[in-house]
């Protein structure tokens, strides 16, 4: 008899994971967010449901200060089963994170769930005394979602084609957008909507975050080594449903074997039909992405509530700017140590 399949328990530690994708447009895009928000009415904060504790970015709470604010959990038909127990427990869960605000899910192509936020914005997102249109401001980290939801607003709001641009990689929106129609109102001005460019984090203390992260595509795939992505996912899809990639490999705990069957049977072969590791890899990340290779939550939300009840989560997220700092007197230290080891 076969021996049972046992996936790993624990990930191995990666030091030289990047810790960061702070970019110049990033840093420029914050700036002027918050030079707005006198004329903003509302924020949209987008956080991607298959990580929704990683893709909450500390900066937004600092620079965003007392403005009215929505949470909206994006691509939420990728981190469990649409109606399935596991997503009604997961966003029950998700939702005691944000007692403060108000919280919506939203799937990664289905226009009906955002009526809800609709509604909420057409009650809401003016007072009576507003003379203009209300302006809405949609956040959140790279590729995130936020131009996609502002499509569906737009479609489902008032039932035009789509305005701004979407991809598959962060960075498609570099700038802060021209205000774009989502509700008309007979005894109200309409609500308009603001697409903004993807913000992350200047450090990631966990090299685990910043992989899944990467895994979900809030950073360019070129950022991590692709066949070290795939190994991170491999880990997770065993941990929920190491049956999902059967059709080319039994289920394994070995990246290497895995993605050289997969190379063959999908024809990702480079010359002499040498396997193209690193593009099976990409091919491999993308397939999971679109929900082919099971759908789950990639955070631990029961270790995350854990945390939240003992207070811990309120120490690490103002322990952010001490990170930073502890990260550039780590790179000035590594800089100095260098010459010393060559002499």
């Amino acid at each position: 008899m076969a021996a049972q399949f046992v996936p790993r328990q624990v990930f191995p530690s990666y030091a030289s994971i990047p810790r960061s994708y702070f970019l110049g447009h990033h840093r420029a895009g914050l700036t002027k967010m918050k030079s707005m928000l006198s004329t903003i009415d509302y924020v949209v904060e987008c956080r991607d449901a298959r990580v929704p504790i990683s893709s909450v970015n500390p900066m937004f709470e600092e620079a965003l200060g007392q403005t009215r604010r929505l949470i909206v959990y994006t691509k939420r038909d990728l981190g469990a089963e649409t109606g399935s127990p596991a997503q009604k427990a997961a966003e029950k869960m998700i939702r005691k994170f944000d007692r403060n605000s108000t919280v919506f899910f939203v799937s990664s192509s289905s226009r009906p769930d955002v009526s809800s936020i609709l509604k909420h914005l057409r009650d809401d997102a003016a007072g009576p005394d507003k003379l203009v249109g209300a302006r809405v401001m949609i956040v959140g980290m790279p590729n995130v979602g936020k131009s996609t939801l502002i499509n569906n607003l737009r479609n489902h709001g008032v039932k035009k084609a789509k305005a701004v641009q979407t991809g598959g990689q962060p960075g498609i929106t570099r700038k802060i957008g021209t205000p774009v129609k989502i509700i008309e109102r007979e005894n109200a001005p309409p609500v308009y909507v603001l697409d903004t460019p993807g913000v992350f984090m200047p450090y990631v203390a966990d090299a685990e975050d910043m992989l899944k992260l990467a895994l979900c595509g809030c950073v360019k795939d070129s950022v991590i080594s692709p066949v070290t992505l795939a190994d991170y996912l491999l880990y997770h899809i065993n941990l929920h449903k190491p049956d999902a990639y059967q059709r080319w490999s039994p289920a394994t705990n070995e990246i290497h074997p895995l993605l050289d069957s997969f190379a063959h049977k999908t024809g990702l072969l480079a010359k002499g039909g040498i396997p193209n590791t690193d593009l099976a890899a990409l091919h491999f990340i993308q397939k999971w992405r679109a929900g082919e290779l099971g759908r789950f939550v990639l955070d631990d939300l029961e270790a995350q509530e854990r945390r939240r009840e003992s207070g811990i989560e309120d120490e690490e997220r103002l322990s952010i700017t001490q990170a930073m700092k502890a990260e550039k007197v780590g790179k000035r230290n590594q800089i100095i140590e260098s010459p010393a080891k060559q002499k």
